[in-house]
């Protein structure tokens, strides 16, 4: 590019060196802009800028023979933002609707995951609202930054959730200092359906006898990602007569999970391997007594079979006691930040709610 525009080898040199340690010229990304100065009368490179984004940039200025870089980074003005929606479709439709940005809307799923199952939980008539940052420049809007909090009212129940960070790290808390993220996650799969609940007293399928159900059937195309439900060590990874190919996970504290009807395992998926929440230990598939692709999900406390999708589900690692009082006047302050911004209908349904 330079070489077409009169620069000379010996410029494009000099600059090359100067980007030798940082190599910012070497990672340029289709969009990003190259500007240039050139000396009319001694046809010099007099400087050379790559501009990142709208943000960042780096500057080549000549120094004599050689170029020295520098790196220019501009701050944003961050603006505190409100929305509400209610659902009467979906929670995607009709968030967009409201205005509400796509990738908000995931975000806000994922903060809210824990608790609301986002597939089989929602209903029509069920409302949130989120106070988000907005980043502009310039009075132009560039970007989004952090959802600050957002309250999601589901089947009459009201969840909370603020961002909080400390000195090692940033995440979602409820009002009084529990963390959104708990223990295990509500599903382990992308599911269509769930194609047989929990049941102790089904009558088989395949056999008409009765014999009890003690977990839940969530039907996925095969192949689908099994993810485990919370970190542990893998105690069996194998086949095991009708369940076919299985993974049993051990959480510690008496939790142990188990994944079944398995079409293979994910690499690294072997007995006393240590897994995290969300790591893919195997896929859907269809082995053992099943009569289509799904994934057989048990959950159990101390050896006993609870339902995987109304067991109480324990909180992750609680806020330190130190943290807490510094969180808990915060916390306060932007609850009631959030609410003062809420609609008549939305405080309507909020009071129905608590009280």
């Amino acid at each position: 590019m330079l070489s077409k525009h009169g620069v000379s080898a010996t410029d494009i040199y000099r600059v090359s060196q100067a980007d030798k340690k940082e190599k910012d010229l070497l990672k340029m990304r289709p969009g990003q802009t190259l500007e240039f100065e050139i000396r009319e009368d001694t046809k010099e490179l007099h400087k050379l800028t790559l501009v990142k984004n709208k943000l960042e940039k780096i500057e080549f200025a000549r120094n004599e023979k050689q170029f020295n870089s520098s790196r220019i980074v501009r701050e944003p003005d961050i603006v505190q933002t409100y929305k509400e929606s209610t659902i009467n479709s979906s929670l995607f439709v009709d968030g967009l609707k409201s205005g509400i940005d796509q990738r908000l809307l995931i975000e806000m799923a994922n903060i809210f995951g824990w608790d609301i199952d986002f597939a089989l939980d929602i209903r029509k008539g069920d409302t949130f609202s989120i106070l988000f940052e907005e980043k502009y420049l310039d009075g132009e809007k560039i970007g989004l930054g952090n959802i600050l909090a957002a309250q999601f009212i589901n089947n009459g129940r009201m969840y909370q959730a603020i961002r909080y960070e400390t000195n090692t790290s940033t995440s979602y808390y409820t009002p009084d200092g529990l963390a959104m993220r708990k223990a295990f996650l509500r599903t382990p799969v992308e599911f269509t359906r769930i194609s047989s609940k929990f049941n102790p007293n089904r009558i088989h399928p395949l056999f008409k006898t009765s014999r009890p159900h003690r977990g839940v059937d969530y039907a996925a195309s095969s192949g689908t990602p099994v993810k485990s439900a919370g970190d542990g060590k893998i105690s069996f990874a194998g086949k095991q007569n009708g369940y076919g190919n299985v993974v049993i996970i051990d959480h510690g504290k008496g939790y142990t999970t188990l994944y079944a009807h398995l079409r293979s395992f994910a690499k690294g998926t072997r007995k006393g391997a240590r897994v995290k929440q969300g790591k893919i230990v195997a896929y859907v598939g269809q082995t053992g007594w099943a009569t289509g692709p799904h994934l057989h999900y048990e959950f159990r406390i101390n050896g006993i079979h609870k339902n995987p999708i109304t067991v109480k589900l324990p909180n992750d690692d609680p806020m330190p006691k130190k943290e807490l009082k510094k969180y808990l006047p915060y916390a306060q302050k932007i609850t009631s930040l959030l609410e003062g911004y809420h609609s008549p209908d939305y405080q309507q349904k909020l009071a129905s709610v608590r009280n």
